[in-house]
């Protein structure tokens, strides 16, 4: 094989991939907007929930 068809072989390979990541990308992101639940932070054990509730302020309370 000659120098020149194995640089257009491999121009061609690298473009087939990037291709192929620029579909895979815009197919995660479709995916990822339809699924706004999976960016809600969530506690990672009852423990954290129970720190994070107990941080939260207080509600106010207004016994007039």
């Amino acid at each position: 094989m000659s120098r020149e068809a194995r640089l257009r072989r491999r121009e061609r390979m690298r473009s087939s991939i990037a291709l192929l990541l620029f579909g895979l990308g815009t197919l995660a992101f479709l995916i990822a907007i339809d699924r706004p639940e999976w960016f809600h932070l969530r506690p990672a054990s009852a423990t954290a929930e129970a720190m994070s509730q107990a941080a939260a302020p207080a509600p106010d309370r207004n016994d007039g």
